[in-house]
């Protein structure tokens, strides 16, 4: 069998953390199988859906690296070649779902009343072996027994959910339907549709839900419930694409680490588990810190320099090679990438603008003497490095009986404008001897105006 499987999000807002994990679970079973993903906007609530939202969806499939493998082109699907067209829009299938709805009319399976179009619905159980959950059996409530047939066309014209959702994979040919737990209760309806339609139904697996830290189910209002928030807060992909996989999957072995390569080969829906997952934030910003560890020297300086960039850091005027070793010092820092322009801004402006507690505390006229000291063992310091550096500002320290760190957090604040920030000799290393003197010498000038 050619796995088929699809992800079809609804552009009513933004793309949920929990509508990525579908997305993800769809694309790694594709990948595993050598099957087709395909992408469809479910945007038949024309009062609700929006462009922007459109995009969002596909800005974070993008980001994720969920490429999809077909879309329409003047109506046609085709190849498109891992997500670079498409994808399928349920606006643009009108004339489908009427020919299907005349099927139903046509059989008696379906009736006008009042205005809309309603399915009759089977009055027997529906009984589905679920890949994930196992057998289930859908009996029909108290109230659905009094009138189990449910409507499939408003009074306006448009189709409902069940039934644009049952077309277009029975037309698509979808194999597998992986989508959240909270959709059991519409399974049996589309079973039955499907049915109608004289086809067999596809295979279903119903993936957990992912909860709040407290049990409760995340809405689109909780904390973190937005894909787009990792995306600005300078997360990395593939360690968010990490995370997912670990709400409602495991390997078995007790990792946590998994490179997307390795999860495509092991990936199945039988391992997928039962319980609820809970987000845990903490649990990401490990593996993103584990992730950004990993990276090459060149991919990191290059999602660094956009980092600063968004944040409107200049770096047109700067070297490479500088800008590289200036963000190599945050590596070690850092849990994500908003977390880097100010660790490191210092590195790119002409005078850095100097914290006035910082001032208070450290550019005493109490220092300046040893300020001064160390600015002239730094002037004929060769080379200017950071071992040599070190050594030097140990040697100014132990001949003027004091204590290492008296001379440390003067030269910090006035190499950085901060208390805190990357090692010492190392940030003086990369400024350079120039840049390291005259901020020294723009610190003594403002002690002695002070």
């Amino acid at each position: 069998m050619n796995v088929r499987v699809r992800f079809a999000p609804s552009p009513t807002g933004f793309l949920h953390i929990g509508g990525a994990r579908t997305a993800l679970f769809n694309w790694l079973y594709a990948r595993h199988t050598g099957g087709t993903f395909i992408l469809r906007i479910e945007d038949t609530d024309t009062a609700r859906n929006t462009q922007e939202a459109v995009e969002v969806i596909l800005q974070g499939l993008r980001w994720l690296g969920l490429d999809w493998d077909e879309g329409p082109v003047d109506g046609q699907a085709t190849h498109l070649g891992r997500g670079d067209r498409g994808p399928y829009f349920q606006s643009q299938r009108a004339d489908v779902y009427r020919k299907w709805v005349q099927y139903l009319l046509e059989r008696n399976l379906a009736y006008e009343a009042d205005g809309a179009t309603k399915f009759r619905m089977t009055r027997e159980p529906i009984v589905f072996e679920d890949l994930a959950i196992g057998a289930i059996r859908r009996e029909l409530t108290d109230r659905e027994a009094l009138d189990p047939d449910f409507v499939i066309v408003r009074s306006d014209g448009q189709p409902v959910f069940h039934l644009v959702n049952v077309i277009d994979d029975l037309e698509m040919g979808i194999t597998h339907v992986v989508r959240g737990e909270d959709h059991i209760s519409n399974t049996a309806k589309h079973i039955a549709l499907f049915r109608a339609f004289g086809v067999e139904p596809p295979r279903y697996a119903h993936i957990p839900l992912i909860l709040n830290p407290d049990g409760t189910k995340m809405s689109k209002r909780d904390q973190g419930a937005s894909l787009a928030t990792y995306i600005e807060e300078g997360y990395l992909p593939e360690a968010v694409v990490n995370y997912l996989v670990l709400l409602g999957w495991s390997p078995k072995d007790n990792r946590e680490i998994l490179p997307i390569e390795d999860v495509i080969g092991r990936f199945d829906l039988p391992q997928i588990q039962r319980h609820n997952a809970r987000f845990d934030l903490k649990k990401l910003q490990w593996l993103n810190v584990a992730y950004l560890h990993q990276l090459s020297g060149d991919r990191f300086t290059a999602l660094a320099s956009q980092a600063l960039e968004r944040a409107g850091v200049s770096l047109a005027p700067f070297p490479k090679d500088y800008i590289a070793a200036a963000v190599s010092l945050a590596r070690e820092k850092i849990k994500t990438l908003t977390d880097l322009p100010p660790f490191v801004d210092f590195f790119f402006v002409d005078e850095v603008a100097l914290d006035p507690e910082a001032m208070a505390r450290e550019l005493t006229p109490a220092s300046r003497d040893h300020l001064a000291a160390l600015r002239g063992a730094l002037v004929a310091l060769d080379p200017f490095t950071a071992a040599a550096i070190e050594a030097a500002l140990k040697t100014t320290a132990a001949a003027r009986s004091v204590k290492n760190a008296v001379l440390v957090h003067p030269a910090r604040v006035a190499c950085t404008g901060k208390t805190i920030g990357p090692s010492l000799y190392h940030l003086m290393e990369v400024l350079g001897r120039e840049r390291v003197l005259r901020r020294f010498d723009r610190a003594l000038a403002q002690i002695a105006d002070s």
